[in-house]
């Protein structure tokens, strides 16, 4: 029982423990439950003061931000009415807008103007800022630079103070290129105002200036200026010409009745006289060529087909020849140096002058190459430049075919160029060989006339830049290349003598020519020292075979030369703008210009003192195209804006027979 009772107390003590544990864990359990319900407290007001016052400031800019949308888009209408006025004004009259300053726009009927200072209109600030306007080198617009007086910078401005200030603005660059005024030199009587120095005021194409290229004659009116002809001795048909200063060399053995050769002497006077200096006979001449004192003919002789007649001393005596290979006639000899070349048949020859058998064109001359070179068909004409030989032929799809020389025992055949499928019968080469000019026998279809870009002396069919059609009956047999940009050629049938204007290669047109019913031969040209400028014809016309055609522009001949247009008065100062200069730059030549701005002496341009610069606004650069014109003012007299105007236009050329032409200068100003 003790021990029953005893466990029974346990028991209970161990209830009562039990019951004591339970009480302590629900207060624990409340206190923590407390902690936390204070910490969620102190959270949320924390959250509270973060959000509270962006949720009360945003209802209050989003009932504030409804008036500043208003007032903005109201602040936009006033800023684009601003847009449009500065344009309207702009439009109206440059002036108003020329001078920088703050203004805004009020309506002046029907359009607006300018008045000085800001305005308010119900509470929004409007005011329009012009300052200058600048460029770089290239002609953009830029922060700092050359100042542009034909150019403002426009800041409009539209601001607000309430509910806080604000505003809107947008820049505007204006250009006073409405109202623009040009004025434009074209006409002879145009050019003819101004100063030339080696140029000449020509009138092929209604005016125009170019380099003086001699001549008192015109090239384009032929029949006007034959100024001399002559009979050649005996009754043969003249059939070859060739000709230096002071001297002309006639073949006129075609046939049994004439001489194989006839030496003329033409004397240096205006107009010039020709006289027969010697004569030489005893061959039936296919070709003639001069050289010094020294005469070579092309003949048919199998044993000498090249004869080298000496012209030193009367009477004329044979010196020397050279035996090409077989049996086939002589078409055409040209001579470099010591060195002689020749077509025969579909062969290019060429023969040492300097090693003859009895010394310097002396006796038999030597081959270079023994074989020669092979020409496609006959070739008809040859011409040296350089290291290159050039052969015009008949009876072959190619016309011309180039040969290089450069190294004389073996000539080979580098290029070629096919053109109408006829006959080719002579090749003009230009200075430096980058151009041959070629003429042909009619064609039904195609021209007759071709300039070849021989630039490329590797060619696989060389491109012709320009052709001329000479007419469907005309046999063309000789060209010409004359100073002043022209071509003569000549032939049989049809208008025998035409003259080509091949300022723009890319079409030649005629610019004159006559008939003479007699056919013509062969042709020469020679440009004397002093500028007369001649053409040499051997015709058919047997009382007076040998004609000297007077030719040139006119002009001392030069090969660079200026032309000073006159002064052009705007009658008040003006902004020039740009130069439209419209030239013509045949191979060889160049031309660029130059322009000046200056203030009126007394109410005139006469008097006034021009300085020329280029489109950097020194005199150190040149206008080789359409050009802004600087906009600025130097220490030397240029003053752009200014009244008085004049150009300068600078020629040159490298060629003899070539020169750039001034067709027309534009100018554009603004007032």
């Amino acid at each position: 029982m003790q021990n029953s009772k005893l466990q029974f107390k346990s028991q209970n003590y161990s209830f009562s423990l039990k019951t004591f544990n339970f009480k302590l864990l629900t207060l624990k359990l409340w206190r923590s439950h407390n902690g936390q319900a204070l910490v969620e407290l102190l959270v949320a007001l924390a959250f509270a003061s973060l959000v509270l016052p962006g949720l009360i400031t945003g209802l209050v800019a989003s009932r504030e931000g409804k008036a500043q949308n208003a007032q903005r888009l109201e602040a936009t209408g006033l800023l684009r009415e601003g847009q449009e006025a500065l344009r309207v004004i702009r439009e109206t009259s440059w002036s108003q807008v020329e001078t920088n300053g703050t203004y805004h726009p009020q309506g002046s009927g029907p359009s607006w103007q300018l008045i000085s200072g800001s305005e308010t209109i119900n509470g929004y600030a409007r005011q329009i800022t012009i300052s200058d306007a600048y460029r770089d080198s290239n002609g953009y617009l830029v922060e700092s630079g050359t100042l542009d007086p034909s150019t403002k910078k426009s800041v409009i401005t539209v601001s607000w103070n309430t509910p806080y200030p604000s505003g809107v603005t947008s820049t505007m660059y204006l250009t006073r290129y409405l109202n623009n005024t040009i004025f434009t030199q074209t006409s002879e009587s145009d050019f003819n105002s101004g100063t030339l120095s080696g140029t000449i005021v020509t009138n092929t194409n209604g005016g125009e200036v170019t380099l003086g290229a001699g001549g008192g004659g015109d090239w384009c009116n032929p029949n006007q200026y034959i100024v001399e002809d002559l009979d050649l001795p005996k009754s043969g048909v003249a059939n070859a010409v060739s000709a230096y200063e002071g001297r002309i060399l006639a073949g006129t053995g075609e046939n049994s009745s004439g001489v194989s050769l006839a030496d003329i002497a033409v004397t240096n006077t205006d107009p010039p006289v020709a006289t027969i200096s010697g004569t030489f006979n005893g061959y039936k001449t296919n070709d003639v060529y001069i050289e010094g004192n020294y005469g070579y003919i092309g003949t048919d002789t199998n044993s000498k087909e090249i004869v080298i007649i000496n012209m030193a001393t009367l009477p004329y005596s044979e010196s020397g020849y050279f035996d090409a290979f077989g049996n086939t006639d002589t078409n055409s000899v040209f001579i470099v140096g010591n060195t002689g070349y020749m077509t025969q048949g579909n062969r290019l020859r060429n023969f040492n002058l300097a090693t003859c058998s009895g010394g310097n064109r002396t006796g038999s001359c030597p081959a270079i190459d023994p074989d020669g070179a092979a020409i496609s068909a006959t070739g008809t004409s040859v011409v040296v430049s350089g290291n290159y030989a050039f052969v015009s032929i008949a009876g072959h799809v190619r016309e011309l075919e180039i040969f290089n020389i450069s190294n004389p025992a073996s000539i080979t055949r580098v290029g070629w160029a096919d053109v109408n499928g006829e006959a080719a019968r002579d090749v003009y080469m230009n200075s430096d060989a980058t151009r041959a000019y070629l003429v042909t026998d009619a064609s039904s279809t195609l021209p007759e006339f071709f300039i070849i870009n021989t630039t490329n002396k590797n060619c696989s069919d060389c491109p012709d830049l320009g052709t001329y059609n000479a007419g469907t009956s005309v046999n063309l047999k000789a060209v010409e290349i004359v100073p002043g940009n022209r071509a003569v050629v000549i032939g049989q049938g049809g208008e025998e003598y035409q003259v080509i204007d091949i300022s723009t290669e890319a079409s030649p047109v005629r610019c004159g020519g006559m008939q003479m019913n007699f056919g013509i031969n062969d042709s020469a040209s020679v440009l004397e020292a002093d500028g007369d400028a001649y053409s040499y014809i051997v015709t058919g016309d047997a009382p007076l075979e040998l004609k000297v055609i007077e030719g040139g522009p006119g002009g001392e001949y030069t090969t660079s030369g200026t032309f000073v247009s006159g002064p052009f008065d705007a009658g008040s100062s003006v902004a020039y703008n740009r130069i439209i200069p419209n030239f013509i730059e045949p191979l060889g030549t160049n031309l660029e210009l130059q322009v000046a701005v200056a203030s009126d002496v007394g109410g005139s341009c006469t008097n006034s003192s021009y300085y020329f610069v280029g489109p950097d606004g020194t005199s150190n650069t040149f206008f080789a195209t359409s050009s802004a014109i600087p906009l600025l003012t130097n220490a030397q007299g240029y003053v752009n804006p200014g009244r008085c105007f004049k150009y300068k236009a600078y020629f040159s050329t490298t060629d003899v027979y070539a020169a750039p032409v001034l067709n027309d200068v534009t100018v554009n100003y603004s007032p």
